[in-house]
C-alpha cells in the first residue's frame, strides 16, 4: 500500500499539469482512499483497483494505465477523456495479505498468508441495495460513480489459479478478439469456462455477460454470482462496466474447449473431493473455535471461514450430477475448460479456508487444539493438486500487469465508440489543488 501511494504521488509531482491526486474517502481502519486522475477531457473513465484484498495486480495496473495516458495524448485529449484511477478500494484487506506480497511467490506461501474478507465486507457488494451500503469504501465508490457518470468502469480483479477473462454489463463487439491476441502474445491462458460465470451468457471466448442482479438468500447470491453490486449501479448513466480478471498462476487446460470424455465422472470426483475437504475443515474449526477468544482480529478471519463452509456443500450439490440441489436448474453444457475451472474452484475454497484457519491457529501462540498438522496436510494437498495435477505455473507480475492494461485499453477504445450517455467532468477547478505527498501522510 505504501509503495503504491508513493509511486502515485511521485507521478503527480512529475506531471503536475496533467495528473492530480485527491483523497476521496477513508477505509474502516482510517486508511485514505486515493483517486489518481489523468487528463482533462469531458468523458470520464473510472478504474477500480483492489476490490478483492488478495488480488493486488490492479494497483500496479492502475499506475501503468496512468503512465500510458500521460505518454499518449490519444488516450486523453484525443479521446476527450479523463482517466480516474481508484488506487485501492480495500486497502485494509490488502495490508492483511502482506505476508505473501513480497514473495517468494509459491502456492504454499500464498495459501498460508491469504486474506479476503467475508462476503458482506467486500466493497463491491450491494446485497441490500445502494441505499443501504454499510461500508465506507462502498459508499466512496458509489459517490464516485454518481459524480463522474463514467462512460466506462473497469474493475480490476485477479484469478489466483486459472486464466484470464472479462465480464461485461454491455457487449463490446471485438473485445474477444483483442483478448485472444493479447493473451497469445503474453502467454496468458484464456478461461473459457469460468466458474464465476457458469450460468451466464457468453459474448465470445473468455467474455461473459453480467446478468441483471436479483435478490435471494446469501448462498444463492454467492454461488450464482448474481448479487447486486457496484458493477451495475452506474448503468443508469449508460456506463459500460468491464470486470477484468488476470491470473497469478496460469493453467493451460482452462483454455481447452473440447468436449470432455467423461463429464459426469469428473463432476462426481470434484464434488466428492469438495465434500471430503469440507468435513475435514468443519472438524478442525470445531476444535479451534474455543481457543480464539484472545486472538487479535479473530472475527476478520472467521467471517470468510464461515462463509466458505456455508457455500461449499451447496456448490458440491450443484455440481454433482447425482444430486438434486433444490434449485430446479440443470448444469449447462460443459467443455473440458468448465470441468477444469470447477476443479480449481473446489480446491480454491478448501485452500482458502485451510489457510485462514492456519493463521488463526498460529496467532494463538501455539497449537492448543493440535490441528496444525492436519491444516498443513490440507494446504500441501491442495497446492500439489494445483502444481502437479493441474500444471499451474506462476505468471510474472509484469506480465499480469501488461495483460490487464491491454485489456482495459481495448475496452476503453471499444466503449468509446458507443454514444455518450451523460458523461460529465467534475466541478470547475476539480483536482487543481496541490498533490498530497501520500508517503508522508
Amino acid at each position: 500500500m505504501d509503495e503504491l501511494g508513493a509511486r502515485a504521488a511521485a507521478l503527480v509531482a512529475r506531471h503536475p499539469g496533467h495528473a492530480r491526486l485527491r483523497r476521496v474517502g477513508t477505509s474502516r481502519a482510517g486508511t485514505p482512499l486515493w483517486l489518481l486522475s489523468v487528463g482533462h477531457g469531458s468523458r470520464q473513465a473510472l478504474v477500480v483497483a483492489g476490490p478483492h484484498a488478495n488480488e493486488p495486480v490492479g494497483g500496479a495496473t492502475a499506475l501503468r494505465l496512468a503512465e500510458r495516458a500521460l505518454a499518449d495524448a490519444r488516450l486523453t485529449e484525443g479521446a476527450d477523456a479523463t482517466w480516474n484511477l481508484l488506487l485501492c478500494v480495500d486497502p485494509d484487506g490488502l495490508r492483511r495479505n502482506e505476508g505473501w506480497l513480497s514473495g517468494p511467490y509459491t502456492l504454499g506461501r500464498y495459501a498460508r498468508n491469504f486474506f479476503r474478507p467475508g462476503f458482506l465486507e467486500q466493497p463491491e457488494w450491494l446485497p441490500h441495495g445502494p441505499d443501504h451500503a454499510a461500508l465506507p469504501e462502498t459508499r466512496t465508490l458509489l459517490a464516485l460513480q454518481d459524480e463522474l457518470r463514467p462512460f466506462l468502469q473497469c474493475s480490476l480483479h485477479g484469478v489466483d489459479v486459472g486464466g484470464g477473462f472479462v465480464e461485461l454489463t454491455h457487449d463490446l463487439p471485438g473485445i474477444a478478439q483483442r483478448i485472444a491476441h493479447t493473451a497469445a502474445r503474453l502467454g496468458i491462458p484464456r478461461e473459457l469456462g469460468a466458474y464465476d460465470t457458469l450460468y451466464w451468457p457468453d459474448l465470445g471466448p473468455a467474455v461473459y455477460r453480467i446478468p441483471p442482479p436479483r435478490r435471494g438468500d446469501l448462498t444463492a447470491a454467492i454461488t450464482e454470482a448474481a448479487v447486486e453490486s457496484t458493477w451495475c449501479h452506474p448503468g443508469r448513466y449508460g456506463t459500460v462496466t468491464a470486470v477484468v480478471e488476470a491470473p497469478m498462476w496460469g493453467v493451460a487446460a482452462v483454455a481447452d474447449g473440447s468436449s470432455p470424455a467423461d463429464r459426469d465422472g469428473v463432476l462426481r470426483s470434484v464434488s466428492r473431493t469438495l465434500r471430503h475437504d469440507t468435513r475435514r475443515l468443519h472438524r478442525v474449526l470445531a476444535r479451534v473455535r474455543p481457543h480464539l477468544a484472545t486472538v487479535p482480529e479473530a472475527a476478520h478471519l472467521l467471517a470468510p471461514v464461515d462463509d466458505y463452509l456455508l457455500v461449499c456443500p451447496r456448490l458440491a450439490d450443484a455440481w454433482d450430477p447425482d444430486t438434486d440441489d433444490g434449485s430446479g436448474r440443470s448444469l449447462p453444457p460443459m467443455s473440458t475448460a468448465h470441468l477444469v475451472a470447477l476443479r480449481l474452484a473446489g480446491r480454491r475454497l478448501a485452500l482458502r479456508t485451510a489457510g485462514l484457519l492456519h493463521q488463526l491457529v498460529t496467532r494463538t501462540g501455539g497449537d492448543p487444539a493440535g490441528v496444525l498438522p492436519e491444516l498443513d496436510r490440507l494446504v500441501d494437498e491442495g497446492c500439489a493438486d494445483y502444481r502437479d495435477g493441474c500444471a499451474a505455473r506462476w505468471i510474472p507480475v509484469a506480465r499480469q500487469v501488461e495483460y490487464q492494461t491491454r485489456v482495459v485499453l481495448a475496452a476503453f477504445e471499444l466503449a468509446g465508440r458507443r454514444p455518450a450517455a451523460g458523461s460529465r467532468s467534475g466541478e470547475p477547478g476539480w483536482g487543481s489543488e496541490a498533490a498530497v505527498p501520500m508517503h508522508r501522510e
